[in-house]
């Protein structure tokens, strides 16, 4: 038998052996794909019916009640909120894409999701144009965005599209399933080719816009490796994430003493000296932005199976600083 089967609005879902014992939302969560918090609301908007709970019946159903194999819950699903946004005709460069989720290269200057300042122009609305089809992220028609990059960081960005996709992407991403290479290119040259950096990040305490190394902070790890040394100026450093901290890398690689050239938040102010070969002096004072770029993406398909590896491409401000570093420092 079916563990779920759907009818028009209605979601019925069937406890088997593996799932009889656990809490009513674990498993409705595992038959269903939803996330807890949807079946949470659902529970609470008394749209849960199960044994000794009918259509037409007031008996409240917990979600922390024990449920056995063969029980029957039906589901009552209302159509998913829209998103108060208005969908924008965005040029989306896509990188990978099927029924349940897709991989977008975000280009630099782009917000993820609207917020004060960005009403606009942001990536979920992009995102809501493409795919105007959404099922709905806990019962609101919206694209799952599974980890963000900052405004000024471009490359690889993994979107789900539907409940279930997001449910299991983030599960993934916490448990470190999913491989994240950056490159960035800083100020200076450590006396290291590979290192392991292993220093939790929080809230500044003066700066709350800004990140800090503290003691109190979340564990945030970084595999650093020197792909590229022009002198002692500067370097090209690949980095793979084994957590994802609000700014981890540009904390990190700035507590280093290897600032992203471009940042303007955890680097001073910087003005390349006449020591600096031309043109890699002039390439250096019109970046707009940090030098860091998320080029690879890789995971293993959650619902298919099927290994995507992504590599986002260069955009053409850090294409031209890379070649010209080349050429500057042959």
């Amino acid at each position: 038998m079916s563990k779920t089967a759907v009818h028009g609005r209605e979601l019925t879902a069937v406890i088997d052996e593996a799932h009889g014992g656990q809490r009513l939302d674990h498993a409705l969560a595992a038959l269903t794909g939803m996330s807890r918090n949807h079946i949470q609301q659902l529970i609470r908007n008394r749209a849960v019916h199960g044994p000794g709970n009918g259509a037409g019946s007031d008996v409240t159903v917990r979600a922390s009640c024990r449920v056995a194999a063969g029980q029957v819950f039906v589901l009552k699903l209302t159509p998913p909120k829209p998103l108060d946004l208005t969908p924008e005709p965005i040029v989306l460069d896509i990188l990978f894409e099927d029924v349940h989720l897709l991989v977008v290269n975000k280009p630099a200057g782009m917000v993820v999701h609207p917020s004060h300042g960005h009403a606009s122009g942001t990536l979920v609305h992009a995102l809501l144009h493409h795919c105007p089809d959404l099922p709905g992220i806990n019962g609101v028609e919206r694209p799952g965005i599974v980890h963000r990059l900052d405004k000024d960081t471009s490359g690889n960005l993994l979107v789900a599209k539907t409940e279930e996709a997001h449910r299991l992407l983030v599960t993934m991403l916490s448990r470190h399933d999913l491989e994240r290479q950056y490159l960035a290119w800083c100020r200076g040259a450590p006396p290291w080719n590979e290192r392991r950096i292993e220093a939790p990040v929080g809230r500044h305490p003066q700066h709350r816009q800004k990140m800090a190394i503290r003691t109190d902070g979340k564990t945030a790890v970084t595999e650093a490796r020197v792909e590229r040394r022009y002198n002692r100026d500067f370097c090209r450093i690949r980095l793979t994430l084994h957590t994802g901290r609000t700014h981890q890398i540009r904390v990190h690689l700035s507590h280093l003493k290897l600032p992203i050239l471009g940042d303007s938040v955890y680097a001073r102010s910087y003005h390349p000296s006449r020591n600096i070969p031309e043109p890699a002096r002039s390439a250096i004072e019109q970046l707009q932005r940090q030098a860091l770029h998320a080029e690879v993406l890789g995971f293993t398909h959650p619902i298919t199976g099927m290994r995507i590896h992504c590599k986002a491409p260069l955009p053409e401000d850090l294409q031209t600083l890379s070649e010209t570093l080349e050429k500057s420092y042959a």
